[in-house]
């Protein structure tokens, strides 16, 4: 579906409230919010439509999302994230819940279920690990306490900056404390079982970092997302573009697709405007950019600024998450003929997270890990839009430099050697495929593989990665990763700001609000972010 009207069609005014550069789910959300509180907001997207890795795209008659697969705690009417997608989509987007399992998680060939719910959840452990009783409790309590702690830790960075200074140790020192350590130091506090923490960290891939290198907090936090059950939303990933768009609009503002910016424009240390590809300009109040910490200061701003400011000497505090193969296949035949269910699949050699992918050096190598999705399965609108079909995705760590070679190429026109490059990495994919979908052999009617340079060409990651920033503790110690920057009227936001994830972008898009707006103007979003007790 493309949402958003196309660059060559649409009227830019000279000015407007403000400006938002890309409209993934961040800077949707910063849009509408600003919208509903009566702003007229300009959305630019470089891409031929809105919705950055929330939009899906088409091919021979099928439909797959590049991105959202699942996300938890929406189908909770009261939860904070739910309570959010009802304010910026007017409550037009709708979810559907997917089965009691959700992930399924493989080991060699031995296979583990997650289940929705918290005792459900720990009963199914239990029946794996009886002797881990005493391990995982604990581990849940600890899931628990890091949550509680994350509110403040995030909401501290939407403080005015001399506030945001003298609060930093109350806000974040919890957080902190989890957060400043790695997802392995945790586990092997309360269990050596090198099997059960291996099932406990079985979605590493949601976040892009295995036990080793992850913050901790970040692995409590995905685990927590989904504790309580996991959904879709109904109608495919672009209905939340689609249900946020006329909010935008309602204001008078607009998504103006195909409008790459070339650069902010900054006069006398305040940003007052973008250019776009082709030289046209346009000003604003307030710019927000929403498409990385490195796009942003590397690429849209002019490098002595960003020297005097001293960012040069900051990205060098962190670095880029990991790179990807998606995989796209399409099948003439129902999920129901073919056998096919909601749970996501995450495929691993064995146990050995960390060491499986330091070993992935080269392309003939054995992926260490296989995410499978089923996209249409879990639309309930799927089998009317498109009856007697059905999608799979599967999403694979690969490192960027294996395709540096054709670096600078343009898309869709790379060479032979590369197309030839694909279709062997399709076919060991497939055949992954087929092991655990015996039934799939000979009904696949389109299959398509993207790599990071895809990555690349769309959303301008330079080394094609997935998540922004990795989410290794150092990560969560920089105090500069918030939505002010030095620059006046300039802001951030985006999962570089809080986390990855269509969740972490989303609140990041609410905090940068409450920033540009001020605490007193941003009531009702802090009343959303807020908690409330179940009576």
């Amino acid at each position: 579906m493309i949402i958003g009207t196309p660059r060559h069609k649409a009227t830019l005014d000279k000015r407007y409230d403000t400006i938002v550069i890309g409209s993934g789910m961040s800077g949707l959300t910063a849009a509408a919010c600003l919208s509903k509180a009566g702003q007229k907001v300009l959305v630019l997207e470089q891409h031929y439509t809105a919705g950055g890795f929330t939009h899906t795209y088409a091919r021979k008659g099928y439909e797959w999302d590049v991105g959202l697969h699942y996300i938890g705690e929406v189908h909770r009417p009261n939860s904070t994230l739910r309570r959010i997608f009802d304010y910026v989509s007017d409550s037009r987007l709708q979810w559907a819940q997917t089965d009691e399992v959700y992930d399924r998680i493989y080991l060699g060939d031995e296979s583990f279920d997650l289940v929705t719910g918290v005792e459900r959840f720990r009963a199914k452990m239990l029946s794996y690990f009886p002797e881990e009783q005493q391990a995982l409790d604990r581990y849940l309590q600890l899931i628990r306490e890091v949550n509680a702690s994350t509110s403040m830790f995030f909401l501290h960075k939407a403080l005015p900056n001399a506030l945001a200074k003298i609060l930093y140790r109350p806000f974040c020192r919890r957080y902190l404390e989890f957060a400043e350590q790695t997802t392995e130091s945790v586990l092997l506090t309360l269990t050596k079982n090198a099997k059960f923490i291996a099932v406990l960290t079985g979605q590493w891939g949601d976040f892009g970092l295995p036990p080793k290198s992850s913050s901790f907090a970040m692995h409590a936090m995905v685990v927590k997302h989904y504790l309580a059950g996991a959904s879709y939303p109904v109608g495919g990933s672009s209905s939340i573009a689609r249900t946020i768009e006329p909010v935008i609009q309602k204001s008078g503002g607009q998504i103006v697709t195909g409008a790459a910016v070339e650069e902010i424009i900054v006069e006398q240390n305040k940003a007052v405007g973008v250019r776009l590809q082709g030289g046209q300009e346009v000003r604003a109040k307030t710019i927000i950019s929403s498409v990385g910490v490195e796009n942003t200061w590397r690429r849209l701003l002019d490098q002595a600024t960003v020297e005097k400011h001293g960012y040069a000497r900051q990205l060098a505090n962190i670095e880029p998450s990991i790179a990807h193969l998606g995989v796209y296949i399409g099948l003439k035949a129902s999920n129901k003929d073919l056998g096919l269910t909601s749970p996501n699949l995450w495929l691993y050699l064995d146990e050995h997270h960390d060491a499986n992918l330091a070993a992935m050096k080269h392309p003939g190598q054995k992926f260490p890990v296989i995410f499978i999705s089923f996209p249409s399965s879990k639309d309930p609108e799927w089998d009317a839009r498109f009856p007697g079909k059905s999608t799979i995705e599967m999403v694979v760590p690969a490192p960027y430099e294996w395709f540096k070679q054709w670096e600078g190429s343009r898309w869709q026109k790379r060479g032979k050697d590369y197309t030839q490059f694909k279709q062997e990495l399709l076919d060991s994919l497939l055949e992954r495929l087929y092991r655990i979908h015996p039934q799939l052999v000979g009904k696949i009617h389109f299959a398509e593989l993207s790599t990071p340079l895809s990555t690349e060409y769309f959303s301008h990651y330079k080394n094609g990665e997935i998540y922004g920033i990795n989410h290794t503790p150092r990560r969560f110690q920089q105090k500069w990763l918030r939505p002010a920057t030095p620059i006046a009227n300039l802001y951030l936001t985006g999962q570089d700001i809080v986390t990855c994830g269509v969740g972490g972008a989303l609140i990041s898009g609410v905090l940068t609000t409450i920033r540009v707006l001020g605490l007193w103007r941003s009531r009702l979003l802090l009343t959303m972010l807020k908690p409330r007790r179940s009576r």
